[in-house]
């Protein structure tokens, strides 16, 4: 509920503090003097879209404070939490200052918010009705969720929201995969020929350095066997063992002959032939250990060739071709399990899809019994509003399926039997429109929400007994909570449990308005001053008694 509202230097309000109460609370005053100037600054502190230049001239800047008192459970302290504000306390104080320059700025319970956190919170907290109000009721994007909330089908909404997103991930899984199972099957022939040929040649990790390593080792060994084998020739057969010995045997045979002269010679060739056998034994012995097979040193050649040369066809590593074919046989295991999955996912769509249908189908139905319980309620409250002959309809049409079902709503009319019915704002003129508008909102309206609602002269155009029936609308609307009217009409000032009369004033060469609360004499007057005009006789304060009595 709106508890205080205080403007500080907006437009032609220098200063002004307002206390309302719950239920029906009526501004009145003659044209001009500046009601509108109060909805201005209620808007302009809730953050809504208004005048651009509020600030009262020669003023630095313009003020507004509106507190409101909230029950736990009002829906404006959701709000405040998402948007990360203490929600602990019953009161609620919103302050916006805007300065000459036009800069503006916001507080909620003294804390600085944005102009985004001030408009989601200010829909909790106000509603305003009236011939121009395309934030509600006026407005045919909204008739869906208005039937919704007749209705209580927010559960219902929600269920339907939910199918749609499984529908909606269901759908893009399976796209996921298809477009996955499409990408694998252009190079499908190339997946299968890469693993046959790595298959084929069944690399390891670390093969090429060792093929490498023994390649060298294996060409080494052929040049050194080649100069062992030449020095095993030049030492054994004819060579240097052959000549020693031969030497011994001449020296051995001459040796009797000079009596030990030649002793320590073939001392001496003994000696050396025994050393050249151990070396010719150490030479014949490493050349067995490097008698290699030619063969061998192709095939090494050869497979380190064929390492090498497919990994410069698949631009990797030598060391890496062993995990690129597991890489290349995991997408060709997820073609071959793609294709196997993708019954499933289709059947996952299908599933969801006609869950979809399912709930959107069973809301449909609600809605169309909460359409033709509310055509039938608007039709009981127009009639005490001197409207019995229009007709008020919930018009659904099908819609492309979507998160909130499959439904679109308009709320039509025809205001004379016979005439063509057609969409609310443009149908019913200033007068009717007011009417249709309370009626629909006593419909919709069953308990209070904490919520103030605004009517700004929804009783324009009308008069006498049906002025009287909008008055009396409005006060029954206002036993569930707090309703502010702005209005012409004595009927309906009549009925207000609070009254203020908005009026100019001149001070010190300065138009400024102000606002004055009303005891029940000065009620009289204001109401007498309705009925007849400047000059109050005594049949119109008769007849404000009467009104304020009845």
């Amino acid at each position: 509920m709106l508890r205080g509202l205080e403007i500080r230097d907006m437009l032609i309000i220098d200063r002004l503090e307002l206390e309302f109460q719950p239920g029906l609370n009526v501004l009145t005053g003659e044209t001009g003097a500046g009601k509108s100037i109060l909805l201005d600054s209620l808007g302009f502190v809730l953050g809504w879209r208004g005048r651009a230049e509020l600030v009262r001239a020669g003023a630095a800047q313009g003020e507004v404070t509106a507190s409101f008192d909230l029950p736990p459970s009002h829906a404006a302290w959701d709000v405040l939490r998402e948007a990360g504000f203490s929600a602990e306390d019953g009161e609620l104080i919103l302050r916006r200052v805007n300065t000459a320059e036009g800069r503006k700025t916001a507080w909620i319970n003294d804390r600085r918010c944005s102009g985004e956190v001030l408009r989601a919170l200010s829909e909790t907290l106000v509603e305003l009705h009236g011939q121009h109000d395309d934030r509600g009721l006026l407005n045919p994007r909204g008739h869906r969720q208005i039937l919704d909330d007749y209705a209580f089908l927010g559960g219902d909404v929600a269920a339907v929201r939910d199918h749609w997103r499984q529908f909606a991930e269901a759908k893009k899984t399976l796209a996921a995969a298809q477009a996955q199972l499409d990408e694998i099957r252009q190079e499908e022939e190339f997946l299968r020929h890469a693993v046959e040929e790595l298959d084929r040649l069944a690399p390891e990790a670390g093969e090429e350095i060792t093929l490498d390593t023994k390649r060298r080792q294996l060409q080494a060994a052929e040049r050194v066997l080649g100069d062992i084998s030449k020095a095993s020739e030049a030492l054994g057969g004819q060579g240097a063992e052959g000549q020693i010995s031969n030497a011994l045997n001449w020296l051995e045979d001459s040796a009797q002959e000079i009596e030990g002269q030649l002793d320590s010679a073939i001392s001496a060739l003994g000696r050396a032939m025994a050393e050249l056998s151990d070396a010719l034994q150490s030479v014949d012995a490493s050349a067995d250990q490097l008698r290699f097979n030619p063969l061998e040193l192709e095939e090494t050649e050869e497979r380190l060739f064929a390492i090498r040369g497919l990994a410069r066809k698949y631009d990797v590593l030598p060391d890496e071709l062993a995990a690129h074919a597991e890489v290349l046989r995991a997408r060709l295991e997820t073609l071959d399990q793609s294709v196997g999955n993708m019954a499933g996912l289709k059947r996952a769509v299908s599933d969801a899809e006609a869950a979809y249908d399912g709930a959107a189908q069973a809301l449909s139905e609600k809605r169309a019994a909460a359409a033709r319980r509310l055509d039938a309620a608007m039709a009981k409250e127009l009639a005490p509003l001197k409207m019995e002959r229009a007709v008020f309809a919930t018009e659904l049409s099908h819609c492309e399926p979507g998160p909130e079902g499959q439904d679109e709503a308009v709320f039509t009319v025809a205001t004379n039997p016979g005439a063509p019915a057609g969409p609310l704002n443009k149908i019913a003129s200033g007068g009717e429109l007011s009417r249709f508008l309370l009626a629909l909102k006593v419909c919709l309206t069953s308990e209070t929400r904490g919520t103030t609602m605004i009517f700004d002269e929804i009783d324009r155009g009308v008069g006498g007994a049906t002025a009287d029936a909008v008055g009396r609308r409005l006060a029954e609307l206002a036993r569930h909570g707090q309703i502010l009217v702005v209005t012409h009409s004595p009927q309906v000032a009549a009925l207000g449990g609070h009254h203020w009369r908005v009026q100019k004033d001149v001070e010190g060469g300065m138009t400024l308005s102000t606002v004055v609360p009303l005891e029940p004499p000065e009620r009289i007057d204001e109401v007498a001053r309705m009925l007849s005009g400047d000059r109050i006789t005594d049949e119109a304060r008769a007849a404000a008694k009467a009104l304020l009595v009845g």
